[in-house]
């Protein structure tokens, strides 16, 4: 398999979580990734958009880097600070939680403009 990219670009709306999740995962079989990993990608991919949407950007970019090692997820985030809002700050809090528990790696870059969520085939959460 030779690496890819596949970009998306939706509303930060839940009416459009479906359409992230099944892209996702799709392409985590593309990556060769089993039936496990396939639905954390999945999984992934929907907790880093609810994130995305909370930050309030006039659209969700969203990068699929489609490698070797897994699946490369950059999601663009807008300038609100999510847990300022007390109205969600809880929901932001889980979606972040459960990014870090179920992603190989999560992190905020792009001088916070980026949400970089990775989902890796073998990775050290499916290690047991």
């Amino acid at each position: 398999m030779s690496d890819s990219q596949v970009r998306l670009s939706v509303p930060p709306e839940a009416t459009y979580a479906r359409s992230v999740r099944m892209m996702a995962a799709n392409l985590a079989v593309v990556c060769s990734m089993n039936v496990e990993e396939v639905e954390d990608a999945r999984m992934v991919a929907e907790e880093a958009f609810v994130y995305a949407c909370a930050t309030s950007p006039h659209m969700c970019e969203i990068t699929f880097d489609v490698a070797h090692d897994g699946l490369h997820m950059n999601f663009s985030l807008g300038a609100v600070d999510p847990s300022q809002d007390p109205a969600i700050a809880g929901d932001i809090e889980l979606a972040r939680l459960l990014l870090e528990a179920v992603s190989d790696s999560c992190e905020i870059a792009g001088d916070g403009r980026v949400l970089r969520v990775a989902k890796l085939v073998g990775g050290v959460y499916d290690a047991g």
